[in-house]
């Protein structure tokens, strides 16, 4: 006996072609035993069933799904930021022991930043100091005291107020009665301090054979959050390992943040692996910009950095970057993007508020 070709049929109790999305490719044939040898049978399939338009299936669904429930409490409306355009700077800096050289040297490069129309400036990670715990109670700074006690917070805030332009001032190290910090400052255009960020988690890492530091051994964990307006818009605030926790961004995307600023120090070991991955990672799930910079790779230190200072876009995009050595980035921030990018890909409207929840814990609090 010879095979025909034909479609399952309902009649013999199996699913038929109606039953399939019309959004699936077209049902393959498939052979049986036909009682005729000299012709083939095909059976054609019943036509798909008739589908709502698109708009009434996603509005049905996005009521169902509840996603304004996502984000508890609900996620603010984006404001218009105070500018939709603007230069930022990344200046990746060459950290040395010597801490005046080093103050000296970041005044010189946000000064040159800002000479070529930066309005904001973002430093590197523990630029004043060593990155290790030896030169952590060293080189700490009482950033509550002010004056001679935090000469490097000093700078920020008078360059700031001179050059009438906001900083982000990469990190130091901070200390505060008994405890130690990895702290960044930022400074509005009149150089006053607009917000003081301490690392919320810390970097405790042991890869055998790779890298094993352990920041707990010197430093103390931030226990806030750090959401910043600026005459550049809303920015969220975190230190190098805090990128990894992607709750973080998610929480400043929900306080209504246009742009996540990253001072970060990534190794050798995971800076080649999740460097610029965590960062369009951020970018893209949250739909707005994210900026780090690094310190200058200096191979003869016991921590080498990655470096590779990155501005990327709302929808992952990298829109500029660097190499290891010693540089000044500066570039636009477009903040009509994220409109764009969220009207492209309305992931807010998209959100399953009756599966899963993001709860901001300190915003539910205090409301």
């Amino acid at each position: 006996m010879r095979a025909g070709v034909g479609f399952l049929s309902s009649s013999a109790g199996f699913l038929t072609a109606d039953l399939f999305p019309s959004s699936h490719l077209p049902l393959k044939p498939i052979l049986f035993p036909s009682t005729n040898p000299n012709r083939i049978a095909v059976k054609t399939p019943p036509p798909p069933p008739t589908r709502r338009p698109l708009t009434a299936a996603f509005s049905a669904m996005a009521s169902a799904s509840k996603p304004k429930e996502a984000r508890v409490p609900p996620a603010l409306q984006l404001l218009t930021p105070p500018v939709s355009k603007f230069k930022i700077a990344l200046c990746q800096l060459a950290v040395t022991a010597d801490k005046e050289r080093n103050i000296a040297h970041a005044r010189k490069a946000i000064e040159e930043a800002a000479g070529k129309g930066a309005k904001l400036v973002l430093l590197p990670e523990i630029w004043n100091s060593p990155y290790s715990n030896d030169s952590f109670p060293v080189y700490a700074e009482d950033i509550e005291a002010g004056g001679d006690a935090a000469p490097s917070f000093s700078m920020l805030s008078e360059v700031a107020r001179n050059l009438q332009i906001t900083i982000v001032g990469g990190s130091i190290p901070e200390r505060s009665g008994d405890c130690l910090y990895n702290t960044c400052c930022v400074f509005g255009a009149d150089g006053k301090l607009k917000g003081k960020h301490r690392k919320i988690h810390l970097f405790d890492i042991d890869i055998p054979g790779k890298i094993t530091f352990k920041e707990s051994k010197t430093l103390t964990a931030g226990q806030h959050p750090t959401i910043v307006d600026t005459d550049v818009g809303r920015i969220g605030i975190g230190i190098c390992y805090d990128i990894r926790f992607q709750e973080l961004a998610m929480l400043y995307a929900a306080r209504g943040a246009h742009l996540l600023c990253y001072p970060g120090a990534f190794n050798m070991t995971t800076g080649p692996l999740h460097w610029e991955l965590l960062q369009r990672a951020r970018a893209a799930d949250n739909q707005l910009f994210v900026a780090t910079c690094s310190p200058a790779r200096d191979s003869s230190s016991s921590y080498v950095a990655w470096g590779h200072s990155t501005l990327v876009g709302p929808f992952g995009e990298v829109i500029a970057t660097t190499e290891h050595e010693e540089a000044i980035i500066v570039d636009e921030i477009d903040y009509s993007l994220i409109e764009l990018r969220r009207s492209n890909l309305p992931l807010e409207k998209q959100r399953r508020g009756d599966l899963y929840q993001l709860v901001d814990v300190q915003r539910l609090n205090s409301e």
